[in-house]
């Protein structure tokens, strides 16, 4: 199981600009990421629209952090990105049990390792020590 890349991508922009601590354009970022410059504008208006970026307009526009790195965790731009994690389809929002009998022994395992997950994806913030 891996995280897709557009999640992989988002984590790899909130910790360039925890990195640089400056405003950087797009392009910038996109360079300093490995991120393509379409695909990093995609991803920092996600990140904006969720307030964990904020962007500015004009010859001097760019992005900076909308939060302190402190108070951003894995898990905030991971379900940003991927909705919420669960680890089968049955522990999601939807309940989706595929077991013929509609009795399925594992679900609350799986609904504890989903819950495991999101506890320290949690635990994990951008703040640098």
């Amino acid at each position: 199981m891996f995280l897709n890349s557009e999640a992989d991508y988002a984590i790899r922009i909130v910790s360039c600009l925890v990195d640089y601590d400056e405003r950087l354009d797009a392009a910038s970022i996109a360079e300093k990421t490995g991120v393509t410059l379409r695909y990093s504008l995609k991803i920092l208006n996600k990140l904006s629209q969720a307030n964990i970026v904020k962007s500015f307009k004009g010859s001097k526009g760019g992005y900076v952090l909308a939060k302190s790195p402190e108070s951003i965790t894995l898990l905030e731009v991971i379900e940003l990105i991927c909705g919420p994690i669960t680890f089968s389809r049955c522990t999601g929002e939807a309940g989706e049990c595929t077991h013929p009998s509609g009795v399925c022994y594992f679900r609350q395992s799986f609904d504890d390792v989903s819950n495991y997950m999101r506890k320290k994806l949690g635990e994990v913030t951008f703040e640098r020590k």
